[in-house]
């Protein structure tokens, strides 16, 4: 039987995958050697992979013209290829654009829209907009019409804001996705949780999985076999008895990773409908008290969880980037009102 193996895993919207060579391998090009045996990848984008240094063989970055041998352990990491199934319909939809030169963009994304299309999103997208920006080219595409990736390297939940990094180039692409690999791309959140987290500050480890009574929620599970591991640094930023704004940093970067993490260390994101917050986790059940957390709810209408600040690497300049994107109007108001709220009675939690 053939020694050749292909192991696959991820990382944000990033595929790694390890082949291993057959005993009986005949000298081969490597990008030659990865497009026979990767399906659906393209030369190009292998070549543009090798260039940013996401593969490696036997341990070391190599170039293109490198001639593969025989038990050679070749690990590649690249953008995960995303097939929508369905024509990208370029939209006339505003963005918030932080940043942009020849290779990459930084975008704010608001709460409220959804990255790229899917079921019971076939339109109104990020990606939509994205296409309608670019014209629906002038961004990493796959072989023939169809669009496969649109620059995404990673993604926000529908109704978190914050920052997100757009590749416009294979190259920055492959770049970035490397970056997210190797946990060298650093991720600030802001969240309002339930609660006062105990201790202030601490580093959360965990596998979270998909839940198995709810499919499209996360939770905590045993090991790496159900699995992905993930850490999470967070901060207590602002104490509010009731509620508490903290910071929170990504080291990995998971499914709801947050939102999970917080859920199971019993203080869920404020008004996280999917993982309990939209219902009262701390307080009293006088009809005062639940008729204020129903104001504040109003105010904010979604999961309190902004990414703040983005830093990064630049693909071609080698200059370190670093962005920051203020809390959003939603936010600072539900946290102003807490704030007015403990404010008028120390008396009663002093």
């Amino acid at each position: 039987m053939s020694e050749e193996q292909i192991t696959e895993g991820s990382e944000a919207n990033v595929e790694e995958v390890t082949v291993v060579a057959d005993p009986g391998q005949t000298p081969i090009r490597v990008d030659k050697y990865l497009h026979d045996k990767l399906q659906g990848i393209t030369r190009n984008k292998i070549q543009n992979a090798i260039k940013a240094g996401s593969v490696e063989v036997n341990g070391k970055p190599i170039k293109s013209n490198y001639k593969v041998r025989p038990h050679d352990s070749i690990h590649v990491v690249m953008p995960k290829t995303i097939k929508w199934g369905e024509t990208i319909i370029p939209q006339d939809i505003p963005l918030d654009i932080r940043y942009e030169d020849d290779d990459l963009m930084v975008i704010h994304k608001p709460a409220g829209l959804v990255v790229h299309p899917g079921v019971g999103n076939h339109d109104g997208t990020l990606v939509n907009a994205l296409a309608g920006y670019f014209g629906g080219s002038h961004l990493p595409t796959s072989e023939g019409n169809s669009i496969d990736r649109m620059g995404l390297v990673h993604r926000l939940d529908k109704d978190t804001s914050g920052l997100l990094v757009i590749g416009k180039s294979e190259y920055a692409l492959s770049h970035l996705a490397q970056q997210f690999f190797k946990h060298t791309i650093d991720r600030e959140y802001l969240a309002l949780v339930w609660g006062e987290p105990d201790p202030q500050k601490a580093t959360i480890e965990s596998y979270l999985g998909r839940s198995l009574t709810n499919r499209t929620q996360y939770t905590v599970v045993d090991d790496e076999i159900t699995g992905k591991y993930a850490i999470t640094h967070y901060e207590t930023y602002k104490s509010l008895y009731y509620v508490s704004l903290i910071k929170c940093k990504l080291e990995t970067g998971r499914t709801h990773q947050i939102r999970v993490h917080m859920k199971h260390q019993g203080h869920p994101i404020f008004n996280d409908e999917k993982y309990g917050g939209d219902k009262i986790v701390k307080g009293t059940v006088f009809n005062k008290y639940k008729q204020f957390v129903m104001n504040c709810f109003e105010l904010c209408q979604r999961q309190a969880l902004h990414a703040r600040y983005l830093a990064f690497t630049h693909p071609v300049t080698g200059k370190r980037l670093e962005f920051e994107a203020e809390m959003p109007d939603d936010m600072r108001a539900v946290v102003a009102k807490w704030q007015s709220y403990i404010d008028s009675r120390k008396e009663l939690i002093g």
